[in-house]
């Protein structure tokens, strides 16, 4: 379990890095594109790629920002519970978690095949969506293995007392 959890704390980072990256060439595009559009010459396909990268920032840091517990949580009713019913809350709100993630990367790896099936291209660079949709199933199914992971953790320590 051990293992597993170090795999998927260095698999969190990797997809994180590549959000950030995706966040930087998303600036670096959008300043020069403003900055040429006072010349008249704007560069095509901006918004669409915007947009592609803005998959990647969103899907790629779901998994890391779970792992440093960087999501926003309302605790105020939980934390006056006794600790092994938070345990317990705990655990059920990872197993929630992990289906709903598990779920949402299933269909978008299915509507990626689609898409990629049909041939579909973006409107100004004919470029192909499918696979920033790839992207999204791969974040989420990423999410979904670390949320597995504490739903065991949080039932061992709920077992443990």
């Amino acid at each position: 379990m051990i293992l597993l959890s170090k795999y998927l704390a260095r698999a969190s980072r990797g997809f994180n890095l590549l959000a950030c990256v995706a966040v930087i060439i998303m600036m670096l595009l959008s300043t020069a594109d403003v900055v040429l559009r006072l010349f008249g010459r704007p560069i095509p396909g901006t918004y669409e790629l915007v947009g592609f990268l803005g998959t990647v920032v969103v899907a790629f840091a779901l998994a890391f920002t779970s792992m440093e517990k960087g999501h926003i949580a309302v605790e105020l009713l939980v934390e006056r519970l006794p600790q092994r019913t938070q345990l317990a809350i705990d655990a059920f709100g990872n197993l929630l978690g992990a289906l709903l993630f598990g779920l949402i990367a299933h269909q978008a790896l299915i509507y990626a095949l689609d898409i990629r099936k049909s041939g579909e291209v973006s409107l100004t660079l004919q470029l192909p969506p499918y696979p920033f949709i790839f992207g999204i199933a791969a974040g989420c199914a990423l999410l979904c293995l670390l949320l597995i992971a504490d739903f065991i953790k949080s039932l061992l320590r709920t077992i443990q007392g």
